[in-house]
């Protein structure tokens, strides 16, 4: 009898302590508590930038109340690192739940991935040396010596369309900064957010300068499971309901605002796709 009583007992620990470890695995869904992973950059200034333990930028933002609106509490967020080229593989590989990282909807990436949004719309111009004059826009890069990122669509732009010039592609954005305050390129092309951001860093303040001429346009979306519908339409959901009740503005402002950038107010705030 006493040896039965003692199985038993064992047989109920054993039970609740599988219980017990079932309760303490996180959730990764779309919605509702525990863990939710978050691909950002984490060297971009105004959007997506980490400084220690913080992260900052208006894609933290956007990322945050998207996330709240899922169901999760910020302290469910667990933010990772999203260089531009390896995004998709970050995506399909399910090691982030969405990325939120400056990620232009474009038809290519598509057919790795889905996109809820845009949640913002730049463009893509030029950064140099506040001392050069001898760039005025993309006609002006024959000859230079220009950086941009490996799996950037502002790379794959100055391939196809400007041939003259000599590309260099990095790793990070922050990599060519370098670069380009060093004299080791002439100039560094992305999106005119980023740019921006760069520009106003106490470190670089009055030595770079944005030439403020646009050739394309970057519609910024949400990086998700491909074919995941339901997710991107509550994500969109999320999104205008940031722009209704002005958190995207006030976002914007405290964001972009300090590197005195402009928003094209005819293109922003920006109407969602519809999801497919």
């Amino acid at each position: 009898m006493t040896l039965r009583r003692f199985g038993a007992a064992a047989a109920v620990a054993v039970v609740a302590l599988g219980l017990a470890a079932c309760g303490d695995s996180g959730g990764g869904s779309g919605s509702g508590g525990g863990n939710f992973k978050i691909g950002i950059k984490f060297d971009q200034p105004g959007l997506g930038l980490k400084e220690g333990s913080d992260y900052k930028g208006l894609d933290v933002d956007v990322a945050k109340y998207i996330a709240k609106e899922l169901g999760h509490k910020e302290g469910d967020i667990q933010w990772v690192q999203a260089p531009s080229a390896q995004r998709e593989t970050l995506i399909e590989t399910g090691q982030v739940n969405m990325v939120v990282a400056t990620y232009s909807i474009t038809d290519a990436r598509k057919e790795k991935v889905s996109f809820a949004g845009p949640y913002f719309v730049a463009g893509q111009d030029l950064l140099v040396r506040a001392d050069d004059t001898s760039i005025t826009g993309p006609d002006s890069l024959t000859g230079k010596k220009l950086c941009s990122v490996k799996g950037s669509t502002s790379a794959q732009k100055v391939k196809d369309k400007y041939p003259g010039v000599q590309l260099q592609e990095f790793g990070t954005y922050s990599e060519c900064v370098a670069a380009l305050v060093s004299k080791g390129v002439d100039a560094l092309t992305t999106d005119n957010t980023i740019l921006a951001g760069y520009a106003a860093q106490p470190q670089y303040k009055g030595k770079l300068k944005v030439v403020g001429k646009t050739f394309s346009e970057e519609r910024y979306g949400v990086g998700i499971k491909k074919g995941d519908k339901a997710l991107c339409e509550k994500i969109n959901t999320a999104i205008k309901k940031m722009i209704d009740d002005g958190s995207w503005q006030k976002a914007v402002d405290s964001n972009l605002g300090p590197a005195g950038f402009k928003v094209d107010s005819a293109v922003n705030p920006p109407k969602q796709d519809a999801c497919s």
